[in-house]
């Protein structure tokens, strides 16, 4: 039995990776500021606060959140790095080896945009800890329900189909995906023991996800 930490598991990609993950296959324990109640074991944190975590095989982060929910960019990047950092650290000393994370497309530190330029310093530091082997989905835009509202997000959702006409080829990247093709990829990912460092884009998550 695989054993598994995850982090954002009341998001919805955490909600997507929850749905589909085989219970005779992998043992989840979940890590976030609120319990899912639908594993049994979950470990509630802020992740300001020194973190311990139980031994497991993998860690998978999917943390994150916009600059307008957040607050601030600051508060922003409390969120989708320094959180995806204490968790990753955490986990490293729990004797995790194998680390996935969600971050997005055009991520970069030297990116214009500051949120694709904190999603690129979350890649950055996230290799330099070392796992024998790092994950690094980096989905277009989700398309999917979410709780909280999102304007901006909700209106490109409602454009996608739109957009698609023109994202094709080496664009599809950008393209929106469905939030449970990226859970079930994050799933199917697990399986996988090459040492190094991956990117997963749209198509790749595709493909890992068998749609």
């Amino acid at each position: 039995m695989t054993t598994v930490l995850l982090a954002g598991a009341t998001g919805l990609v955490g909600q997507a990776l929850l749905d589909h993950y085989d219970t005779n296959r992998l043992t989840i324990t979940t890590v976030g500021r609120r319990a899912t109640e639908r594993v049994s074991e979950e470990i509630t944190t802020d992740f300001r606060s020194p973190l311990s975590l139980p031994p497991a095989d993998i860690a998978i982060c999917a943390l994150g959140t916009t600059i307008a929910s957040a607050g601030s960019k600051d508060a922003f990047r409390a969120i989708d790095h320094d959180a995806v950092l204490s968790f990753a650290r955490a986990a490293q000393a729990s004797g995790v080896h194998h680390f996935l994370v969600v971050t997005a497309v055009g991520a970069s530190p030297k990116a214009n945009v500051f949120y694709s330029q904190v999603k690129g310093e979350t890649e950055r530091d996230l290799e330099a800890l070392g796992f024998r082997r790092l994950d690094i989905a980096q989905p277009g835009l989700l398309l999917g329900v979410r709780e909280e509202r999102r304007p901006a997000e909700a209106l490109m959702q409602t454009m996608d189909s739109l957009l698609r006409h023109f994202l094709k080829g080496p664009l599809d990247c950008y393209a929106g995906i469905p939030i449970p093709v990226v859970g079930r990829a994050l799933l199917a990912l697990c399986k996988e023991a090459d040492a190094g460092v991956f990117r997963h884009e749209n198509r790749a998550l595709h493909r890992l996800s068998g749609t």
